[in-house]
């Protein structure tokens, strides 16, 4: 199934035909905004197309039950977290009226806002990157810093792939996933949809910390990996991974290493020299752009 087919399976008949319409490339499409009453938005190759086309409340209704399959009540975990993922791995963002219980979002009712964010796989963008993240035929403890929106997920999957099958840097080996927000491995039903190579696991829509925990007491990763680290937890849980010999491959929202490394939570495992290699991404015509990659002391090492 093309990615136009996966994303036109969730939505309204008139707003496909709208759609369609446009002939987009749906090879370049990152990303579809539905607002009600506001013009539907799309995100084709770094530009914003605006359609002439303002959905009703009932539209964002059908969305919502087409990816939920008419049982809104069975997705209500992914539901209060913001998002589902469908099939082929794309994510779909809401936003809506929030239902709490004792101060947490139990569940999202009256859905305002849809924002579907197409799965890219860039199979081959972590070839450059090898030869400076490995020894040996292992993989350097390393995390990639970056801004938003500049491909660090992206790098990440190709990385993850390479290191699981093997390549002429690195031995093949068990790789495990956590992959709380579902953007790694795209998982639609607890199946990966994204490549993610032949000895991956994945913990989907899992705390990163308590998944790290998880994964090394019961699949015995050679590399731990986790998108968007961050919190005190998640140090720690990387902390304790490495003391049982774990590699890391991380990401982590950041314009450089010297900017991390003022931080409270990440900047002391920046300064005791955890991480062996960082990999900086910038922002350019198209994402995965690098404008560094650094060793342990942050000097550069290309």
């Amino acid at each position: 199934m093309s990615k136009r087919e996966e994303i036109f399976r969730i939505l309204p008949e008139r707003l496909k035909s709208v759609i369609g319409k446009r002939n987009l490339d749906f090879d370049q499409v990152t990303e579809i905004c539905i607002r009600v009453g506001r013009p539907v938005c799309v995100y084709v190759g770094g530009r914003e197309v605006r359609l002439d086309y303002f959905p009703g409340k009932e539209e964002l209704k059908e969305i919502v039950n087409f990816m939920s399959r008419y049982s809104p009540y069975a997705f209500e975990e992914e539901m209060r977290k913001g998002f589902l993922t469908i099939e082929g791995g794309h994510r779909v963002g809401m936003a809506g009226k929030a239902i709490t219980e004792r101060d947490r979002v139990k569940n999202l009712r009256y859905v305002s806002s849809v924002h579907i964010r197409a799965a890219h796989e860039v199979k081959g963008c972590a070839d450059r990157v090898f030869p400076y993240i490995t020894n040996q035929k292992e993989l350097y403890h390393t995390m990639i810093i970056s801004p938003p929106g500049c491909g660090k997920t992206t790098l990440l999957r190709d990385i993850i792939r390479q290191v699981s099958d093997g390549n002429s840097y690195v031995k093949g080996c068990t790789v495990g996933i956590v992959d709380e927000r579902s953007e790694i491995a795209g998982c639609y039903l607890g199946a990966a949809q994204n490549d993610i190579g032949l000895r991956s696991d994945v913990l989907d829509a899992c705390p990163k910390a308590e998944g790290m925990l998880m994964l090394i007491r019961s699949m015995t990763p050679k590399v731990v990996a986790a998108d968007e680290i961050g919190t005190k937890e998640d140090v720690e849980a990387i902390e304790y991974a490495m003391h049982c010999g774990c590699r890391i491959l991380v990401t982590a929202h950041g314009n450089s290493v010297q900017e991390l490394r003022k931080k409270p939570v990440l900047g002391r495992m920046i300064q005791e020299e955890r991480f062996e290699r960082y990999i900086v991404l910038k922002q350019g015509d198209r994402p995965g752009m690098i404008e560094g990659i650094y060793d342990r002391r942050g000097q550069p090492c290309c």
